[in-house]
C-alpha cells in the first residue's frame, strides 16, 4: 500500500513533456560540444595547411636561390620570400642552410627535421625552439660544391602566432553560433515535445469525452507507437464491461435468491403464529418474524445499496415525472403507513413536474425517505408530503412529527449510521446513504433537519429538466 501511495503521489509523478525537452537540450548541448571541438580542430588543420603552403613555397624559393659559384655557394635571400612569410601576421622567421651536415649560414642550434627529404619535396614538423612554437619546413637539394655533388638542405621556421589566432577566432565563432543555437534549442524543444505529446493528448480528450456508460471500443487514429496503448485501453475496457455486465446479473440473481426465501419463511411464521395458543410458542415465532423482518429489510437495503452504487456508474438519465413517481411511492407505502394509523398527506403532485433521471434509483430513494418517516413518526401522527418547483429545482420535502434528530444531519448519512434515539426500532443505517448518493448522481441534493415543532423534515432537490 505504501508503495502504491507514493505511486500515485503527483509530486513524485515524472513529467514526460520535462523528460523530453531535457533529453532535448541534452543532446543540442552534446552536439554543440562537438560542433565546437570539431570546427576548432578542422580551423587548426587549416590553418596549419595554409601555413605549410607558405612556408614550402618559401623554403623552395630559397633553395632554388642558391648558386654554384667558383669559391662555393652563394646564397640571395629573396625578399618576395619573406615579405609573404610576414603577410601572415607579427611571426618571427628563423632559417639553416647546411651542406653535407656542416652549416654554412643561418641559426646553427635549428632542430633539424627527423627524415631527410626527398629532391626538392619540402617536409614538414613541428619544434619548440627558444621558447617559441615553430613550424618548420625543409628541402634537400644536390648542388655542386669544389667540383663534388653535395646535398644543401635549407630549413626555414616560423611561428604559429597567427595560426594560433586564426584558430582561436575561428573557435569563438563557432562558441557564439553554438550559444546561439543552445538559446534557440530551448522553444524548439518544448515545440518538438508538444508534436509529440499531442497524439497522447488527443487519444486522452477522447476517452475523457467519453460518458459513464459508454464502454465502445476506442475508435482513434493515433501512430503506430501508441497502438499497443490503444489495444490494451480497448482490452481493459472489454474486461470492465463484462465485469459490470456479470455484477448487474449478480445483484438481481441475489436479491431474488434472499428476498423470495425470506419472504416466504416470514409467511409461514406469521401462518403458525395465528394457528398457535401456547403464550411461549408465540413468544417464539413473534421473535421469530420480527428477526426475519429485520434480515430482510437488511438484505432489500443493501441490495438497494449495490443497485444504486452500480447503475451511478452506469448513470442514463430518461425523461419522468417526478409527481407521477411520488404519487406511485406513496401509494406503495401506504398500507405500512395504515398498519400504525399514520396519515400520509401530499401537496404539490397535482401538476407535473419533468424532471431527467434514473426512476429506479429516484423510487428506491422516495421509499427510504418515506419508510424512515414512517418508522419514526409518532402513533396516529401525520406525514406530509410536498412537492415544489423553484430556482429550476424539484423539491420533495417530506415531514413527519416524530422524535426529531438527536446527532448532527450531516454524520447520519454515513453508511451503517443510526442516530441515538432510535430507540427499538429496526434499520440498517443505510437509508441515508442511499438517498444521498442517488441525489448525488442526480446533481441535486439531500438535507434533513428539525422542524420547528416536533419532527424531522426531510427535503430532496432534483434538477429541473
Amino acid at each position: 500500500m505504501m508503495a502504491l501511495t507514493r505511486l500515485l503521489d503527483p509530486s513524485r509523478t515524472v513529467s514526460l513533456r520535462r523528460r523530453l525537452v531535457w533529453q532535448f537540450l541534452t543532446l543540442s548541448a552534446l552536439l554543440v560540444i562537438g560542433l565546437f571541438v570539431t570546427v576548432g580542430w578542422v580551423a587548426d588543420r587549416a590553418s596549419r595547411a595554409s601555413q605549410d603552403a607558405v612556408l614550402g613555397a618559401a623554403v623552395t624559393a630559397i633553395a632554388e636561390g642558391i648558386r654554384s659559384v667558383d669559391e662555393g655557394l652563394e646564397l640571395e635571400l629573396p625578399y618576395a620570400t619573406f615579405s609573404m612569410l610576414g603577410a601572415m601576421g607579427e611571426e618571427r622567421v628563423f632559417y639553416a642552410m647546411t651542406v653535407g651536415g656542416r652549416m654554412l649560414t643561418g641559426y646553427d642550434d635549428l632542430p633539424q627535421p627527423a627524415r631527410q627529404p626527398d629532391d626538392m619535396q619540402p617536409v614538414f614538423w613541428n619544434a619548440d625552439y627558444r621558447g617559441a612554437d615553430l613550424r618548420l619546413a625543409a628541402v634537400m637539394r644536390q648542388m655542386l660544391v669544389d667540383n663534388r655533388s653535395e646535398p644543401v638542405l635549407v630549413s626555414l621556421g616560423q611561428t604559429r602566432l597567427g595560426q594560433a589566432a586564426i584558430a582561436r577566432e575561428t573557435a569563438r565563432s563557432a562558441a557564439w553560433a553554438a550559444l546561439a543555437f543552445l538559446v534557440l534549442a530551448l522553444p524548439v524543444a518544448l515545440l518538438a515535445a508538444q508534436a509529440v505529446l499531442s497524439p497522447i493528448r488527443s487519444l486522452a480528450e477522447v476517452v475523457g469525452r467519453r460518458g459513464p456508460r459508454d464502454l465502445r471500443p476506442v475508435r482513434h487514429h493515433t501512430p503506430k507507437e501508441l497502438a499497443p496503448l490503444l489495444r490494451a485501453l480497448n482490452g481493459l475496457i472489454g474486461r470492465l464491461r463484462a465485469a459490470l455486465d456479470l455484477a448487474e446479473t449478480f445483484i438481481f440473481e441475489a436479491a431474488h435468491r434472499i428476498r423470495t426465501p425470506l419472504s416466504l419463511v416470514r409467511t409461514e411464521a406469521e401462518l403458525a403464529l395465528s394457528e398457535t395458543t401456547d403464550p411461549a410458542t408465540r413468544l417464539r415465532l413473534r421473535r421469530m418474524v420480527r428477526a426475519i423482518g429485520e434480515s430482510s429489510r437488511s438484505a432489500n437495503q443493501i441490495l438497494d445499496h449495490a443497485m444504486v452504487l452500480y447503475r451511478t456508474d452506469q448513470f442514463a438519465a430518461a425523461s419522468l415525472d417526478m409527481s407521477a413517481l411520488v404519487k406511485a411511492v406513496v401509494r406503495a407505502i401506504r398500507p405500512l403507513a395504515d398498519m400504525r394509523d399514520i396519515r400520509i398527506v401530499e401537496r404539490g403532485t397535482d401538476l407535473p413536474c419533468p424532471i431527467e433521471g434514473d426512476e429506479r434509483m429516484l423510487e428506491i430513494a422516495l421509499r427510504n425517505i418515506l419508510d424512515n418517516a414512517v418508522k419514526y413518526a409518532a402513533p396516529d401522527g401525520l406525514i406530509e408530503v410536498e412537492l415544489t418547483r423553484s430556482d429550476g429545482f424539484a423539491a420533495v420535502a417530506v415531514l413527519d412529527d416524530g422524535r426529531g434528530l438527536s446527532d448532527d444531519p450531516a454524520t447520519l448519512a454515513g453508511r451503517f449510521r443510526r442516530g441515538a434515539n432510535v430507540g427499538d426500532t429496526s434499520g440498517s443505517g443505510l437509508g441515508l446513504t442511499i438517498v444521498t448518493e442517488v441525489a448525488s448522481a442526480h446533481r441535486g441534493r439531500f438535507a434533513l433537519s428539525n422542524r420547528k415543532t416536533e419532527g424531522t423534515c426531510a427535503l430532496l432537490k432534483l434538477p429541473l429538466r
